[in-house]
């Protein structure tokens, strides 16, 4: 890269450019299951980095492939990590220098977070490939200090998120409130029992979960069959990742035209910075996704990176959801047009 070039990148895209594999810019990935990767010498493994354009270098992502009995290289930095297992079987072991080394057990669809700053080391216990999926904050952090050896050698220990704990991730947790499970490790987000929530879409239903006592969270909803959600808009940054279904997401400016965007089981899409999204289901079965963003409720309740003031309200209201009533009458058509090509029975009122 010319050195004209490196003085227009922030110290996160110069990062970026060191560290020998592809970056994928772009709304959404069609298949994270599926995307080409390419040797990582960092890892150990092979991989890519998705900065996708909803992100704007508020968050980031990355896919991590290991080689079948494979193991990475330890790993050690001042961003938060939190990682899906997209294929295989193996373990993750977390330690702090001078500690007990404690071991995560996964499969596919575990869910859990690394401490932050403690040394991690993945590996695979199966005859072929695992692939992760990882969502991290290491944009702000590595632009805030602009310091790589600070982010990636520092000594500090944060003994109040890990400290060897034995259990640490046994899966167990508690509600922090009626829909917010507060854990270090999900065993398989497919399965993982969801609450009633019928503030999006009708028959809907979801879960937040708070990770590692990290700032970054996740949540998991879901919506019935012949169903579409209500059309928000939020702050950047959220990863939106399909687990179970297909359909599409309608995504738009204000006053600006609809663009479309087809997914499936393994699509991550990150909608763009106060821009309407809406999901319908197309599928014979329920739609899950899983949502990485932040808005921890221990750590940052409403203050920092919040999904914009009146999230949960009507845009009548001055809020960020439009409700089916104040809807374009043109996006169900759509939907309805849509259903009846895969000889679905709409499940709203008409």
């Amino acid at each position: 890269m010319k050195t004209e070039e490196l003085a227009t990148l922030t110290t996160y895209e110069k990062w970026l450019a060191t560290e020998g594999i592809d970056v994928i810019r772009d709304y959404m990935v069609d298949d994270v299951r599926a995307a080409p990767l390419k040797p990582w010498p960092r890892k150990g493994g092979s991989g890519i980095h998705l900065c996708l354009t909803g992100a704007e270098d508020c968050a980031a992502a990355y896919i991590c492939e290991i080689p079948a009995h494979g193991v990475l290289k330890p790993q050690k930095h001042l961003f938060e990590e939190t990682i899906l297992i997209l294929d295989g079987t193996g373990k993750t072991e977390v330690w702090n220098e001078g500690g007990p080394k404690v071991t995560c057990a996964w499969q596919e669809g575990s869910l859990f977070a690394v401490p932050l700053n403690a040394r991690h080391q993945h590996f695979n216990a199966g005859d072929k490939p695992a692939r992760y999926l990882a969502v991290t904050d290491a944009p702000p952090v590595i632009d805030l200090f602009h310091n790589h050896d600070f982010i990636f050698n520092n000594n500090f220990v944060f003994t109040d998120r890990f400290n060897g704990q034995q259990d640490y991730f046994s899966g167990a947790g508690s509600l922090l409130d009626e829909k917010t499970w507060d854990t270090n490790f999900v065993p398989n987000v497919a399965t993982f029992s969801l609450k009633d929530y019928e503030m999006r879409a009708k028959g809907g239903k979801s879960i937040k979960f708070e990770l590692a006592s990290n700032t970054m969270i996740a949540h998991i909803s879901e919506y019935p069959v012949g169903v579409y959600k209500k059309a928000h808009r939020h702050s950047p940054g959220a990863h939106v990742l399909q687990l179970k279904g297909k359909g599409y997401t309608m995504m738009w400016e204000e006053d600006k035209p609809y663009q479309r965007f087809d997914w499936h089981k393994g699509s991550l899409l990150v909608p763009p910075r106060m821009w309407f999204h809406q999901h319908f289901n197309l599928a014979r079965e329920p739609a899950r996704y899983m949502a990485f963003r932040y808005h921890s409720k221990k750590f940052l309740p409403g203050k920092h990176f919040h999904e914009g003031e009146k999230w949960w309200l009507s845009t009548k209201l001055g809020g960020h959801q439009i409700e089916y009533e104040d809807e374009d009458p043109k996006l169900r058509e759509i939907f309805l047009q849509e259903l009846a090509k895969e000889g679905i029975e709409f499940k709203l009122p008409k």
